[in-house]
């Protein structure tokens, strides 16, 4: 017997955690078999069903009674309370701090659905015979007007914004980012790759990224995807003031993200101008270029124009892969686009780990195929917690942020460029000056030219973007410090 496909298994334990939570008592074996097939319209076999049910017993999303005989199943108590949580934002309001706590205690819950979602999610897996074949609806697009149209209720933008905010709420564009920009790219590459396929491990991810080692029997291609990852990263954070809901920034996204992966170089930051095709799916886009480059121009308008950044977000997961404006690399495009909003806002970002990669293309499928956003808006709050709790566990780790880099980090970084582009020796004498004409106060001065002094001695090439210094200036620096100095005659 051929082995199941994960996505199979995956589908099989949220049909039977679904059966479990509708349940108005808890069920006997053969009542969870009934109600399966009920909801699937699937048989599942006693093995099947049993190790199934044993999987989910072992990560605690469900309980067993002590009979011996007909013992009984229900969701654990744990999943309950998260479930109940997790709900609270669409029905008006909830405690954020209870939501984490139960989010971190839970492990992961398994993604159960709201009922619009579950219908949605019904339609696209039917057969292709019984999908009409849809084409790109621009009503959809039009009939969105910012401020006025929500995908995401107003109790659920106000839990999520509560869930991601950071200590950073007030400080200059992409302060929180920086912060935590090492596990970020780590993260979210790994994550959004992990959704188109790729088969790197987190630990692979993270050894190619901090140390360049490639992955035993991984693809050029994946290693190709994950660097493109970082590097798109890197540009969204490196530049978060600058960036915006614009033809600079998403081509730019999508130049870095396709680099070396499109079959035509020129495709790379570039609208398409040929027909493409969706696989598994009854959806052609619009093929008219004129058409693709007027959408995509409206896109970006009203996305910016949204004066809330977890709509503006879910708006660019929603309609970038549903115009499909480049010949490919359309959804991992929306997938940073989502962050430029969270980037901006110092609110945690998505990093899309642990997404479950079938529900996530089923989300995308519904919006294609019927305009319903209903199953990706319960993906994109899902996976939202998902990122608030894993870093919100890096920022208790880290501690606290250091008061003279927060406070003056503008002032740092033009020392730091100062220095490079003077080949400056960092003398104490030297620091101590620059410090005095930065304007930094006299009690703080001390502890700004250690920061400055610590930040000119972990000085490399790969970060010099964030001093907007050039790799000839940096050359130029090391070549004339690393220099002894001249002894003065007689000496």
């Amino acid at each position: 017997m051929a082995r199941k496909s994960n996505r199979a298994v995956e589908d099989e334990r949220r049909a039977i955690l679904m059966v479990l939570r509708d349940a108005p008592a808890a069920l006997q074996y053969e009542q969870i078999r009934r109600a399966y097939a009920a909801r699937t319209a699937k048989h599942i076999a006693y093995t099947t069903l049993r190790v199934r049910l044993d999987e989910l017993l072992a990560a605690e999303l469900v309980e067993r009674s002590s009979a011996r005989r007909n013992p009984t199943y229900r969701l654990s108590a744990r999943m309950e309370e998260a479930e109940r949580l997790r709900r609270a934002p669409r029905e008006g309001g909830a405690n954020p701090a209870a939501v984490d706590a139960a989010l971190t205690t839970a492990g992961e819950p398994g993604m159960l659905l709201s009922e619009q979602a579950e219908a949605a999610r019904a339609l696209v897996l039917r057969p292709r015979t019984q999908r009409p074949p849809v084409s790109y609806h621009v009503e959809f697009l039009d009939a969105y007007e910012p401020g006025i149209t929500w995908y995401l209720p107003s109790a659920l933008r106000s839990y999520l914004k509560a869930l991601g905010q950071t200590a950073y709420v007030g400080e200059p564009a992409g302060t929180y980012a920086r912060d935590i920009i090492q596990r970020l790219i780590i993260d979210l590459s790994w994550g959004s790759s992990r959704l188109e396929g790729n088969k790197y491990s987190r630990i692979d991810t993270e050894e190619l990224l901090t140390g360049g080692r490639e992955a035993n029997g991984a693809s050029d291609r994946d290693r190709q995807m994950i660097l493109n990852h970082k590097a798109a990263i890197e540009f969204l954070v490196e530049n978060a003031q600058q960036i915006g809901f614009d033809r600079y920034t998403v081509l730019g996204l999508h130049a870095l993200l396709s680099e070396n992966l499109l079959g035509n170089p020129e495709d790379e930051g570039e609208l398409r101008s040929r027909p493409i095709g969706i696989g598994n799916s009854v959806y052609t886009p619009t093929a008219i270029p004129q058409l693709i480059d007027e959408h995509f121009r409206t896109m970006l308008e009203k996305a910016g124009a949204i004066p809330d950044p977890m709509e503006q977000a879910f708006f660019m997961m929603v309609h970038l892969p549903y115009l499909q404006p480049f010949i490919d690399v359309n959804k991992r495009t929306s997938r940073l686009s989502a962050n430029i909003s969270l980037i901006k806002a110092n609110l945690c970002p998505l990093s899309f780990v642990d997404v479950p990669e079938a529900t996530y293309t089923q989300g995308t499928l519904a919006v294609y195929e019927s305009n319903d956003v209903s199953l990706l808006r319960d993906v994109f709050a899902w996976a939202y917690e998902r990122s608030c709790a894993q870093f919100k566990v890096l920022r208790q780790a880290m501690g606290d942020p250091d008061p003279i880099r927060l406070n003056y980090r503008a002032e740092l970084r033009a020392l730091v460029a100062d220095i490079v582009r003077g080949r400056l020796r960092p003398t104490e004498d030297i620091l101590v000056s620059l410090a005095k004409q930065s304007g930094v106060p006299t009690h703080d001065q001390g502890a700004f030219v250690v920061a400055a002094r610590r930040d000119l001695r972990v000085l490399r090439p790969d970060i010099l973007a964030r001093y907007q210094l050039r790799m000839s200036e940096f050359d130029a620096w090391k070549q004339a410090t690393d220099t002894p100095e001249p002894q003065q005659a007689g000496a």
